[in-house]
């Protein structure tokens, strides 16, 4: 169900949120930014294709970081909300760390094997963003 503008109340203390009878659905009042969840999105910056390493929130950076590594996430939703952010702050679907993402959600939910390709390309472009010096270090 979406939350609708009559269904979206303040809270009783101040704050820039407002939320919807739902405790999991949200959206941030903020003037650069708006997000369903807590992690925001820069709507000055979407879709820009210029990410550095130092935009990307902890959360974010943290599970991209993951998804790089020899233990990556099992749980796909969780693999989501990172396809989400690179998806609206990278390069949109064109973005390597949002096309590794899904194709790692996919291999998750459908028991598949995963496009090594893809996956060449996603650590070479986090090298290019600034999360590491090589391709070596992330794994």
């Amino acid at each position: 169900m979406k939350c609708s503008e009559n269904r979206v109340k303040k809270r009783s203390k101040p704050s820039s949120k407002l939320h919807c009878d739902s405790p999991t659905i949200y959206a941030t009042r903020a003037p650069r930014d708006v997000s369903i969840d807590e992690i925001p999105i820069d709507i000055a910056n979407t879709q820009s294709g210029d990410v550095d390493a130092s935009d990307v929130p902890e959360e974010i950076g943290s599970l991209t970081r993951a998804l790089a590594s020899t233990e990556p996430p099992t749980n796909p939703l969780v693999v989501l909300k990172a396809a989400r952010w690179w998806y609206i702050h990278g390069k949109g679907g064109a973005d390597p760390a949002f096309q590794w993402a899904v194709e790692w959600a996919r291999h998750l939910a459908t028991d598949t094997p995963s496009d090594v390709d893809r996956f060449d390309e996603f650590l070479e472009y986090l090298v290019t963003v600034g999360f590491a010096d090589d391709t070596a270090e992330l794994r």
